[in-house]
């Protein structure tokens, strides 16, 4: 497989995708990856974040050329504050970064219609032992460039990869790489071609119960040539996959891969659907991530690195670039930091702003809020003021806390509030009720991050408990006092 590439006297070195791609005749016009190089001579910034506390920006590149990307530069940047990625950065030199996707035919969730940027340390993973960040996409999160260069359109070839957290998905539109509409509205049936990634079954399926990789081709997700189903499109289990959708005149192929060992397999390699529109193509050159053609936002997963191709890449080409992301060695890593937490023990979050600290995060009823709590405080209250760790419902790296008073039933976030709910067993709740404490922003506790939200923190304002960001669009994402209002001190809990 064409895994090395010859420099001269210099010997042997290993190819990053890109450079297979070229070499296999189909080079990226986009490469776009927040863990690592894509090209082995690619030094140059991979992306932007943005903090919260001062609103500058700083670059992060690989720690050498072609390497993995130097995250101490972030952590560095971003301690004792909240961090955005505003910025994922084209490698290929075609200049098709990726921005803060604007208002389209759906409107963001934003005051000025644009989506929101995706939290900077949100999706921790490691590439060969270190530590890296990809993009989670929540819901309302999207990235696009309406006016990229040298990218397929009409019925041009195209080639397209991407690697994702298979756990990380939902059935809402749409989640998706690759090639979409420039005005970000629907134009029309085949006016898109990118990879698509979860449970949704409005147009198309795959096998069993999903996730899928399907392509969004504007107006359906298909599975192959069947606009209904593709029993040969398996429901897909890896916690990693290397995704791929590529097309040419008359004919497609998807085919995917477990991103940390084995090879690609072909689940549709075949004629264009036979629903008018889709042949030929009229794509229009615009590239998104985690957004549908028309900025539909509803949907969530978690991006790692991927590009596009032009022309129609081979199979060899493909079967190496797996290779070389086998070879990155992706691998899980803790999401959780600060002090520790023991499952089964009992804890009370005690608040660690000035003036306020007698107080603890509390439930009355479904209501979650904060009251003043001592040793002295009635049986009841104290059984209020606390929780047992459990195992996250959604994600065994963090955790979910269940109310002492009233078992099986959890805290959770509903339109970014926080209540207690008993626990209804569905995959919604299960996200919603997922919690990851980081170090305190303040420095003396811990901040609670929502699994599912990771912008937003447990946080007391006007002492009800809410989900917030710092300096979002409702009152309790105020940023004044943000830090203070997010840290918890976890005590042994009064009951």
């Amino acid at each position: 497989m064409l895994l090395l590439i010859a420099l001269g006297c210099l010997g042997f070195v290993a190819a990053g995708p890109c450079d297979i791609y070229s070499s296999g005749g189909t080079p990226c016009i986009a490469a776009h990856s927040t863990t690592r190089a894509l090209y082995n001579s690619y030094a140059g910034s991979l992306y932007q974040v943005m903090r919260g506390s001062d609103g500058t920006t700083v670059d992060i590149a690989p720690l050498s050329a072609g390497g993995v990307a130097n995250a101490a530069t972030q952590d560095s940047f971003c301690s004792g504050t909240t961090c955005l990625i505003t910025i994922i950065y084209d490698q290929s030199g075609k200049g098709n970064h990726l921005t803060q996707a604007p208002p389209g035919g759906f409107r963001g969730p934003e005051a000025n219609g644009y989506d929101n940027l995706a939290g900077a340390s949100g999706a921790p993973v490691k590439l060969n032992g270190k530590n890296v960040y990809g993009v989670f996409i929540s819901p309302g999160t999207g990235y696009r460039n309406n006016n990229a260069r040298d990218t397929a359109t009409g019925d041009a070839a195209q080639g397209m990869y991407a690697v994702l957290d298979g756990t990380h998905y939902n059935d809402a539109c749409c989640f998706d790489y690759g090639n979409a509409e420039t005005s970000s509205t629907d134009t029309g049936n085949g006016h898109m071609e990118t990879i698509y990634y979860g449970t949704n079954a409005v147009w198309g399926t795959g096998a069993g119960r999903g996730p899928w990789v399907m392509a969004d081709l504007e107006n359906g997700l298909f599975s192959g040539q069947s606009p209904a189903n593709n029993p040969s499109d398996p429901t897909i289990t890896h916690r990693f996959v290397n995704a791929i959708i590529k097309g040419r005149p008359n004919y497609w192929a998807i085919r995917a891969a477990n991103a940390v060992s084995g090879g690609l397999s072909t689940y549709y390699s075949g004629a264009r659907p036979t629903l008018s529109g889709y042949n030929p193509m009229s794509k229009e050159g615009a590239i998104i991530l985690g957004i549908g053609g028309d900025n539909s936002n509803g949907a969530q997963g978690t991006f790692y690195e991927g590009v596009m191709t032009s022309g129609y890449p081979s199979d060899e080409s493909e079967n190496s670039v797996q290779a070389n992301i086998v070879a990155a060695k992706y691998s899980l890593t803790s999401l959780t930091s600060g002090p520790k937490l023991t499952t089964g023990s009992s804890v009370s979050l005690q608040v660690t702003t000035p003036g306020y600290t007698e107080r603890y995060l509390t439930n009355s009823g479904s209501t979650v809020n904060t009251q003043a709590v001592t040793f002295f405080s009635s049986t009841t209250l104290k059984q209020q003021a606390s929780f047992t760790v459990r195992t996250g419902l959604a994600n065994g790296g963090c955790y979910s806390f269940e109310s002492k008073d009233t078992p099986d039933s959890f805290i959770r976030h509903g339109n970014f509030v926080l209540q207690l709910n008993k626990n209804d067993g569905s995959k919604q709740f299960a996200e919603d009720a997922t919690f990851c404490p980081q170090i305190g922003l303040n420095g003396r506790g811990s901040s609670i991050r929502s699994w599912n939200y990771p912008t937003r923190y447990f946080r007391h304002f006007n002492n009800v408990g809410y989900l917030a960001s710092n300096g979002g669009v409702h009152d309790f994402d105020s940023a004044n006092s943000f830090n203070n209002d997010v840290t918890f001190a976890v005590k042994t809990g009064f009951a």
